[in-house]
């Protein structure tokens, strides 16, 4: 059966605005980072794909190494769109990145010019498309010059291939430094990625989030519960069949210290408070100023989508309550 989208699907989401540009995007966006390679369940992709643009959710988030294997959640992402939402392609923000290891040899990773463009090419043909709204270079690269890998993704969006650039994994500096770089190019730099969450603040510490805000960029943050911390999963210790346990490659088990749970248990006891779980506050807190324009959330099924979504009518922290978080997240460093 063909998928039709809901006619309520714009009735409650909140769209901001990338910095100062004109593009909006949801306040979540749908990450494809997990559980959409060759590895997951193909209906269940569709499903949480469906479930997320019925809700207002226009933003889907991808990479060329995202799977496993690599390529394969574009290569899926593009037959779902093939499929079912072809029709609905202008409602819709399609991102993709290049810059960690994917394919063998010297030119599958970093930042060079050769590397970006055929990997954006290839992206571009896995899914199917002939060009993405949004094409990031995926972190900074110490040996390729900024002033060359800037220059490629100007030459990217003159080429049609992509009509806005964004940065992700880059410190304030160098964001600042690209940025000059791209408005001399004329070039629409929009938007930075980075992980961030209540005990991740290295965009706050590097300096990142002062820039984009002085460089009129917008931000959109992923990892916002921290491989899982943030959510109910630890509140008691770790369980045998936590991805800690049957993973590890994120979240080291060292990291659950006995001092880290006790404070996930507070903060548990704030959110209780707020009427939220642990994980719909993190979120909120993400949320809690306009710096950040979208917070990338990830999922297996199509409702954890749902109940991520319930933040859209948060209520606003009282500073008493981003105090508290402040002082007790400082305890679990």
């Amino acid at each position: 059966m063909t998928y039709t989208a809901a006619e309520s699907r714009y009735d409650t989401m909140e769209y901001r605005r990338c910095g100062k540009s004109g593009l909006k995007l949801p306040v979540v966006s749908l990450g494809l980072w997990h559980n959409f390679g060759d590895t997951g369940n193909y209906e269940n992709m569709k499903a949480m794909l469906f479930t997320a643009f019925d809700q207002g959710i226009t933003h889907f988030d991808l990479a060329n190494n995202y799977g496993p294997a690599p390529g394969s959640a574009e290569r899926n992402f593009g037959k779902i769109l093939d499929e079912d939402l072809r029709s609905y392609r202008d409602e819709l923000i399609i991102s993709t990145k290049a810059g960690y290891d994917m394919w063998k040899g010297p030119y599958g990773d970093w930042g060079s010019r050769k590397y970006l463009i055929a990997s954006l090419d290839q992206s571009l043909k896995r899914m199917g498309l002939d060009y993405v709204d949004i094409f990031y270079h995926h972190r900074m690269d110490p040996k390729t010059p900024l002033e060359e890998t800037m220059q490629t993704l100007a030459d990217i969006v003159r080429s049609g291939k992509a009509l806005y650039v964004g940065i992700s994994n880059y410190d304030g500096l160098t964001m600042k430094c690209a940025a000059e770089i791209l408005t001399e190019l004329k070039c629409p730099f929009i938007i930075n990625q980075n992980s961030y969450s209540m005990i991740n603040r290295t965009i706050e510490q590097n300096g990142l989030k002062d820039a984009a805000v002085e460089a009129g960029k917008g931000i959109i943050t992923f990892s916002p519960l921290s491989q899982g911390m943030l959510t109910d999963r630890y509140l008691n210790g770790i369980p045998e069949d936590s991805r800690i346990r049957t993973d590890g490659r994120f979240l080291k088990e060292e990291r659950l210290t006995e001092q880290v749970i006790e404070g996930l248990r507070k903060l548990n006891e704030i959110a209780a408070s707020r009427g939220q779980s642990l994980a719909q506050m993190a979120l909120s807190w993400i949320l809690r100023d306009d710096v950040v324009t979208s917070v990338l959330v990830g999922a297996s099924r199509p409702e954890q989508i749902l109940d991520n979504l319930k933040i859209i009518d948060r209520t606003p922290f009282t500073q008493e309550e981003l105090d508290r978080i402040d002082e007790i997240t400082g305890q679990m460093q």
